[in-house]
């Protein structure tokens, strides 16, 4: 029996549900600046994300208590709630509707934390890298929410996020969890040669952080302002010579240029209609990786 007929998954054009995502995406960086106001610093960023849960998105645990407690925000993307579970037993929820602006969104989840004694002082209070101005607490104008496309992101997520993680075991060097950035809302798994890269020409503490060793990234994103479409992605850091002159697979991935540098990608759409999307994904993240330390020259026999 195939996938196809056990399994179809969802069409997501984004022009469809882009308002929406817009929102969830802004309720997405509010709770994880929270996450990145409490939880402590760790490499690459992988303190702040989000993992994919049976339910939707988690923070996982949070700290507070001076760390002799911890707490949980998860986005329950079934039955739309946010909802956040302390160590000591407390429980706050509240709804994800449409109307439901940004700016109440935020306030509420304070609220909820205050009534948790859970005491939160976000440093930017603003959107991050999105090309929306002002603070979250004055952002009223977004305030989009589609629950049908919601799930639909959802299922296609938990679909992603397995094969993500069955694709990072199969890795016997440094790799990173499967995790959801949410400064822009893509899905990551990133595998390391285990040497130090060259970041000096970063301009960003944080691009520094992300970017202080060799890795091979792939990751999906629901699409956005310049790529309008939902995709999967690879790149290779730092961008070694030749990368974009070796093969991909399936037919339908290719190489594209990402601000001077090349990128492997598929269109999520190719895949939802084949018989076997799974494997032709699989397909896609081996090809990225093998063209990755063939160009690179990553000496995986020490793994």
């Amino acid at each position: 029996m195939s996938e196809k007929s056990t399994q179809k998954l969802p069409s997501l054009p984004l022009e469809e549900w882009e308002k929406s995502k817009i929102t969830l995406h802004l309720f997405l960086q509010i709770v994880g600046k929270v996450k990145l106001a409490l939880m402590p610093p760790k490499n690459h960023w992988w303190n702040i994300t989000f993992r994919v849960s049976s339910k939707g998105l988690t923070t996982g645990p949070i700290p507070f208590q001076n760390g002799q407690g911890n707490f949980t925000i998860e986005f329950d993307l079934l039955k739309h709630v946010i909802q956040i579970n302390t160590s000591t037993g407390g429980v706050r929820k509240f709804e994800i509707m449409y109307g439901l602006t940004v700016s109440k969104f935020y306030s509420l989840l304070l609220d909820q934390l205050l009534q948790l004694n859970i005491s939160v002082k976000i440093k930017n209070p603003s959107p991050y890298d999105m090309g929306i101005e002002g603070t979250f607490s004055s952002l009223t104008r977004h305030y989009h929410y589609d629950p049908n496309y919601v799930q639909k992101y959802y299922k296609v997520l938990l679909w992603v996020d397995n094969i993500f993680k069955a694709f990072e075991c199969e890795y016997k060097g440094k790799s990173s969890p499967v995790q959801l950035f949410w400064h822009h809302m893509d899905l990551v798994v990133t595998r390391f040669s285990g040497k130090k890269a060259d970041n000096s020409g970063m301009s960003t503490t944080s691009d520094k952080e992300a970017y202080s060793h060799e890795n091979i990234s792939f990751g999906f994103w629901a699409g956005d302002e310049k790529q309008r479409e939902p995709a999967f992605y690879s790149y290779t850091w730092p961008n070694p010579e030749g990368l974009e002159t070796n093969p991909l697979s399936p037919n339908e991935a290719k190489w594209i240029d990402n601000n001077g540098s090349p990128m492997a990608l598929l269109h999520y759409h190719d895949l939802i209609n084949k018989d076997n999307p799974s494997q032709e994904l699989k397909q896609f993240l081996n090809s990225a990786y093998s063209a990755g330390i063939k160009s690179a020259g990553w000496d995986t026999t020490s793994f």
